[in-house]
C-alpha cells in the first residue's frame, strides 16, 4: 500500500498550510501603502479640519497622522528591502544546512516580533522614538518575511518538482496576494473606525496565523519525508552544502536573477506610492477609492496566478513568458507617465503581467539549480531582488521630494518616477532576452514544451541534475 505522503492529496494539504505561511505578512507589508496619507499626515490639525481623508475633496483637508516626510515613508520600504538583501543569503544557506522545519519556525516568529514592534512604534507619535522603533520593526519583519518566502518556495519545490510545480507556485502567490488584496480593500475602512494603532495590531494578529501555519507545515513535512524514506537522504545532502557554492551557480541563474530584480524594481516601488499618485494626478478619487485601484495590481495576480501556473506547466516556454511579460509592462507605465487614461487600466494591466512573470520566473530557479542548494539559490535571488527594490524605493523617495505632509506632490515629480519605472522595465527586457539566448545555447531547458503534460524534471538540463559544486556532492536527493 502506498504511503499517505505519496498521494497527491497529501502534498496539496502541505501546500495549503504552506500558502498560509505568508498570508498575514503580505497583509502587513503594504499597510503603509494604504495609509500613506496618515503616515505622512500632520501631527495635529487646526480646528475645523478633517482628521482623515475619505471624501472627494480630501486633498484640501488636513490629514492627521505620524508626520513622516516622503523620504522617511519610503525608508520604511527601503529598510525592509535592504534587510532582505543581507539576511536572505545567510537564511537560504541555513535552510539548506538545517532544513525547512528550522526555517519556518524561526522566520515566522520574526515576522510576529517585527510587526509587533512596528505597531508599538505608532504609540510614540510625535516623539523621537517613533521612526527608530518603526524602522526596527520593519527590519525584523523583513528579516522574517523574506526568509520565510525562501523556505516556502523550497517546500513547494520539494513536494511538487516534476509535478504541478508552476501551479503550486501560482497558488502560493495567490494566497500571499490575497493578504495584499484584503489589505487594500479593508485597511482604510478599519483605520477610519478604530484608528491606526489598532489597525497595525490587527496586522500583527494575522502574522500569528502564519506562525500557527508554520508549526503545522513543519509536522506535515517531517511526517511526509519519513514516510517517503527521504529524511536521512536530504540531511546527508544538506551537510555537503557550502557557502562557496554561490560562485559556481550557472550563468542562466544569474541572468534569471537580474530579470526578476528589474521586473520587481518596477512593481513594488510603484505599488508603495500608487495610492497617493492616483489622488494627486487624477481628480475625484478618495483615499479609499485610490487604495482599491492601487490594489488592483494584486487583485489581478490573485485571480490569475493559479491559471498562469497551470498554463505554464502545460506549455513550458518559461523564458519566452519572461520576455513577453517585461515587454508588455512598458505600456502600463507609459500610460501612467504620459496620459490621463483611468489608472485602473494600468493597474489591472500591470497585475496581469506580474502574475505571468511570477509564475514563469521564480519556478524556473529549481530547473537550473539542484535541490540541495535551492535554499541558497532562492536566498541569493531574493537578496539581489531586494537590493534593487530598496535602491528603487530610495530613488523614488528622492524624486518625490522631502517635504512632510505636502498636500499634493507636483505632477512632474510623478512623471519622473514613472520614467524611472520604464527604465527598469527596459533593463528587464535586456536581461530576459540574454537569458533566452544563453538558455538556447545550453539546451533550452527553460523553453521546452510538452503537449498536454507538464514540463517534467526528466527533461531538465544536466547541470540541474548534477550536484552544484565539487565531485563529493553526490546526487541531489530530490523527489521527482
Amino acid at each position: 500500500m502506498a504511503a499517505a505522503a505519496e498521494r497527491a492529496s497529501y502534498r496539496f494539504v502541505v501546500l495549503l498550510f504552506n500558502c498560509l505561511l505568508t498570508f498575514g505578512s503580505y497583509f502587513c507589508f503594504d499597510i503603509p501603502s494604504v495609509l500613506q496619507e496618515q503616515f505622512q499626515g500632520n501631527l495635529t490639525c487646526p480646528n475645523g479640519t478633517h482628521r482623515n481623508s475619505t471624501g472627494r475633496n480630501s486633498t484640501l483637508d488636513c490629514v492627521e497622522g505620524l508626520g513622516m516626510t516622503p523620504a522617511q515613508y519610503n525608508l520604511l520600504y527601503a529598510i525592509y528591502a535592504w534587510t532582505n538583501a543581507v539576511v536572505v543569503i545567510l537564511a537560504g544557506f541555513l535552510i539548506d544546512k538545517l532544513g525547512n522545519r528550522f526555517g519556518v519556525f524561526v522566520f515566522s516568529l520574526l515576522t510576529v516580533l517585527g510587526s509587533s514592534i512596528f505597531a508599538l512604534g505608532s504609540h510614540f507619535k510625535g516623539s523621537p522614538y517613533l521612526l527608530p522603533m518603526m524602522l526596527t520593526g520593519r527590519l525584523l519583519f523583513g528579516s522574517g518575511n523574506g526568509s520565510l518566502t525562501i523556505v516556502q518556495n523550497r517546500i513547494t519545490a520539494f513536494w511538487f518538482k516534476g509535478k504541478e510545480l508552476a501551479l503550486a507556485f501560482g497558488l502560493t502567490l495567490s494566497f500571499s496576494r490575497l493578504g495584499s488584496v484584503l489589505n487594500f480593500f479593508f485597511t482604510q475602512q478599519f483605520e477610519a473606525k478604530f484608528g491606526m494603532q489598532w489597525t497595525l495590531w490587527g496586522g500583527t494578529l494575522l502574522c500569528v496565523l502564519g506562525f500557527v501555519s508554520a508549526l503545522t507545515v513543519s509536522v506535515l513535512d517531517k511526517v511526509g519525508m519519513k514516510q517517503l524514506g527521504l529524511d536521512g537522504v536530504i540531511q546527508q545532502e544538506s551537510k555537503k552544502v557550502r557557502i562557496q557554492d554561490i560562485w559556481r551557480l550557472p550563468l542562466r541563474y544569474w541572468l534569471l536573477v537580474l530579470t526578476i530584480m528589474f521586473f520587481y524594481n518596477g512593481v513594488f516601488p510603484f505599488v508603495a506610492d500608487a495610492s497617493k499618485f492616483i489622488q494627486d494626478k487624477y481628480s475625484g478619487y478618495s483615499q479609499q477609492a485610490a487604495a482599491y485601484i492601487a490594489g488592483a495590481v494584486y487583485d489581478s495576480s490573485l485571480v490569475l496566478s493559479a491559471a498562469a501556473g497551470i498554463l505554464i506547466d502545460y506549455v513550458g516556454l518559461r523564458g519566452i513568458f519572461a520576455v513577453s511579460c517585461a515587454a508588455l509592462t512598458l505600456p502600463a507605465f507609459a500610460l501612467l507617465a504620459f496620459t490621463f487614461v483611468p489608472p485602473l487600466v494600468s493597474t489591472v494591466w500591470l497585475g496581469i503581467t506580474y502574475s505571468f512573470a511570477a509564475a514563469s520566473m521564480w519556478p524556473s530557479i529549481p530547473l537550473v539549480v539542484p535541490q540541495a542548494t535551492l535554499g541558497t539559490a532562492m536566498g541569493l535571488a531574493t537578496s539581489v531582488q531586494m537590493v534593487g527594490v530598496g535602491l528603487s524605493n530610495l530613488i523614488v523617495g528622492h524624486i518625490l521630494g522631502t517635504k512632510s505632509s505636502e498636500l499634493k506632490i507636483p505632477l512632474w515629480r510623478w512623471q519622473q518616477m514613472m520614467i524611472f519605472m520604464l527604465a527598469n522595465t527596459i533593463a528587464c527586457i535586456v536581461a530576459s532576452v540574454s537569458l533566452n539566448i544563453v538558455d538556447k545555447k545550453q539546451g533550452g531547458t527553460l523553453n521546452r514544451t510538452r503537449k498536454g503534460a507538464p514540463v517534467e524534471q526528466e527533461d531538465r538540463d544536466p547541470a540541474d541534475a548534477a550536484p552544484l559544486l565539487d565531485d563529493e556532492t553526490g546526487n541531489e536527493g530530490s523527489v521527482s
